[in-house]
């Protein structure tokens, strides 16, 4: 899938050929630094891009679906049904003038209308109940801004499960909770997953998090994706040099006193983004054909997949 967005300033040149695919039942972990395109490739799953988006080329297929053809009245269908999101910022998700209760209570009586809304309530309540709120029943008498970070982002997980999807879309879900909560939030949403055979897309910038939670990683760079592999091919043998700069620069424990690592350069601007494979100017293992043409991804191994030119031959990325 290609996506431009036209400025004032110019046309941004978002995504470039992005290509992967989530598994039933697998968290797929989409992997990279803020801004590389993570939030705009979710948007444009669920049709939810800004006007000035252009969607040059791609599809998007779901449950044998493309996503990008179906009219506005059948994409409803889809959105909220059968895919679900989760956005980073639980306070605005919420509505600040309305209970718990009636947010829910909206959202179910679009997904089931024939229901009364006694029946309604109980489902409501049940839903709160799956992601181990407390008193069900009390908390949809709150307001937003009476609940914890944490627990209304367990207010969303409800809402996004309330369709029963078969498709969820977590965006940063556990970016402005603290340690604790997060990790919470995290064994929380593998619990749901497990439990409904839910497939989970995780966008994050968190390679702890993608470590634990994740069955397989797409590692996206500057609108582009570059590597896709099982979690423990990415974390034990990483291929692509932008992989091994992501990994290296962790800091752990084990690095007191050493000099910390890090990735040379700037990310490019994507008013005019480099030809060939975007991330050439911050690579050590450029070679000409890197700024030529961009590379596609190809299988190395089995269910491993690399957009590069020159694989570094060394183990890491520097030692």
């Amino acid at each position: 899938m290609v996506v431009n967005f036209h400025t004032i300033d110019g046309t941004v040149f978002a995504l470039d050929n992005v290509r992967f695919n989530v598994r039933k039942g697998e968290v797929l972990g989409l992997v990279g630094e803020t801004g590389c395109g993570k939030t705009a490739t979710s948007l444009a799953v669920l049709r939810l891009l800004p006007d000035n988006a252009e969607v040059v080329s791609g599809r998007i297929l779901f449950e044998g679906r493309n996503i990008l053809t179906e009219s506005p009245a059948e994409m409803a269908k889809i959105r909220g049904h059968r895919i679900s999101m989760i956005f980073q910022d639980p306070a605005s998700s919420l509505n600040p003038v309305f209970k718990i209760g009636a947010q829910l209570l909206d959202v179910l009586k679009i997904y089931y209308p024939n229901d009364d809304e006694k029946t309604l309530t109980k489902v409501a309540q049940e839903k709160l109940a799956m992601t181990e709120l407390p008193d069900a029943e009390a908390i949809m008498s709150l307001y937003p801004h009476e609940l914890s970070g944490g627990m209304q982002q367990r207010v969303i997980m409800a809402i996004a499960l309330s369709s029963s999807p078969s498709l969820i879309i977590a965006d940063e879900p556990t970016t402005a909770l603290d340690v604790t909560i997060q990790a919470q939030i995290l064994a929380l949403l593998k619990r749901l997953k497990d439990a409904l055979g839910l497939s989970v897309l995780l966008i994050t910038h968190n390679l702890g998090l993608v470590r634990e939670l994740c069955n397989r990683v797409a590692i996206m760079y500057a609108g582009s994706i570059v590597e896709i592999a099982d979690v423990q091919r990415i974390f034990q043998n990483p291929q692509h040099p932008y992989t091994r700069g992501l990994l290296s620069s962790v800091v752990t424990g084990s690095l007191r006193g050493q000099t910390l690592h890090y990735i040379p350069g700037m990310v490019p601007s994507l008013f005019k983004a480099p030809s060939g494979c975007r991330f050439t100017p911050r690579c050590p293992y450029a070679i000409p054909a890197c700024s030529e043409k961009r590379p596609e991804l190809v299988e190395v191994e089995p269910g491993h997949f690399v957009a590069c030119y020159n694989i570094p031959k060394e183990p890491w990325w520097r030692t």
